[in-house]
């Protein structure tokens, strides 16, 4: 299903505002092909809501309706297109058409296109939320030298509240986690703490052959790049007891695919599948693994481990205070100090000589999961958080009016 221009029809626009359908503006660089995180998270959210009976307008490179040219910035969109992602181009004419009759635009984004889009939805009188999906230190680790300056993450926090955050009275964060860091970098805004969940294609049997593997699949997914710390994954399992038993996948792309390619092959017993699976195939990819492991030291969320638990798999997570990804974990024995290669050998040795075990809270994280993550919940938090920004957005017109 594709989000398209629709608005919601008459007969749900006469029901109540607190109850009737939204037509919802969702702006984003680059909804690609699903091969970056945000863009997955909006496609789930888009397809989830107009499932609930909204109607979604996708404003960006790459929409099926409201497309946006790509604006190529020098250097920065070179090592942007290395993570699936692109920026756009502003254009006032676009956001125009695709606001018009929208009763609410989400922003993702806090760059000059997000930042035109905000201020054209308020030249048309719309609310306007923002969600805040990157964490600027994630963007350090990408940075080159400039990370080496302290204080710099600082700055960001406050470059991005300066752009866009602060301009905002409703902002949609993933975690506890991200909410901290920003009440901490002085954000004022209403925070609304909503997973960005897992869609349903991630529970249910695998269509792989129902034969035992020979070897212990352990598992990775993310972004390859420095602060994804994929490296210590490859020490570990050449640390491990049983390496000649585990085979290594590790689903991504990004700067440092030749470079953890060339290393896992010269230290692992097995070799390695690491490089870009397409979204659509990864459901089935994860329920061929045994173990997933998620050793990021940096992450608002992270919702590959939670479409790996929804699969059934154990994860494997570091423990750092730069990653919220740790909320996830049900058993001591799914953490790991951030960076410990030995302390996570350890871990996936234990998984491995513990198949019962393996296979028990496979099921128990799979149950949880559904319990608590599911994009259907997420989205119904995301639509509450928009009525409040549409009913806060018309008490303030009716005291400006009052005031008149």
């Amino acid at each position: 299903m594709s989000p398209q221009r629709r608005t919601a029809p008459k007969s749900a626009q006469a029901a109540p505002p607190e109850q009737r359908p939204l037509t919802i503006a969702l702006v984003l660089d680059t909804f690609g092909n699903r091969g970056n995180g945000t863009s997955n998270s909006a496609l789930q959210f888009a397809e989830e809501l107009e499932r609930q009976g909204h109607a979604v307008r996708l404003v960006g490179v790459g929409a099926p309706e409201y497309r946006a040219r790509i604006n190529r910035v020098p250097l920065v969109s070179w090592v942007a297109a290395k993570q699936q992602m692109l920026f756009a181009r502003p254009d006032d004419a676009l956001f125009r058409r695709a606001f018009d009759g929208v009763d609410v635009v989400h922003i993702y984004m806090p760059f000059r296109f997000g930042r035109r889009a905000l201020a054209v939805a308020r030249q048309m009188g719309i609310p306007v939320t923002a969600g805040y999906h990157i964490q600027p230190e994630n963007i350090m680790y990408s940075a080159g030298p400039l990370k080496l300056i302290p204080g710099m993450s600082s700055f960001i926090y406050r470059f991005f509240h300066h752009w866009l955050y602060g301009k905002v009275d409703h902002i949609h964060v993933p975690t506890n986690m991200t909410a901290r860091l920003l009440r901490e970098h002085g954000y004022q805004a209403r925070l609304h703490v909503i997973s960005n969940g897992y869609a349903p294609r991630f529970t249910g049997k695998s269509s792989y052959p129902a034969t035992v593997r020979p070897p212990f699949v352990v598992i990775a997914s993310g972004r390859l790049s420095h602060e994804k710390d994929q490296m210590t994954l490859i020490r570990a399992l050449a640390t491990c007891r049983h390496r000649d038993d585990i085979r290594l996948v590790i689903a991504g792309t990004g700067p440092l695919r030749r470079y953890l390619r060339l290393r896992a092959r010269h230290m692992l017993a097995r070799p390695a599948d690491i490089g870009f699976h397409d979204n659509a195939t990864m459901p089935d990819l994860l329920r061929s693994a045994d173990l997933f492991v998620h050793p990021s030291i940096a992450d608002l969320e992270s919702v590959s481990v939670i479409e790996a638990m929804a699969c059934g798999l154990p994860p494997v997570i570091a423990q750092s205070d730069l990653s919220a990804a740790q909320q996830f974990a049900l058993t001591d024995e799914s953490l790991f100090p951030v960076r410990d290669v030995q302390a996570l050998a350890d871990r996936i040795d234990w998984w491995y000589e513990h198949p019962d075990e393996c296979a028990r809270w496979g099921r128990e994280y799979a149950r949880h999961t559904r319990e608590c993550y599911s994009v259907r919940s997420s989205v119904e938090r995301f639509v509450a958080m928009e009525r409040e920004a549409i009913a806060d957005e018309r008490r303030m017109r009716r005291m400006n009016d009052d005031a008149r």
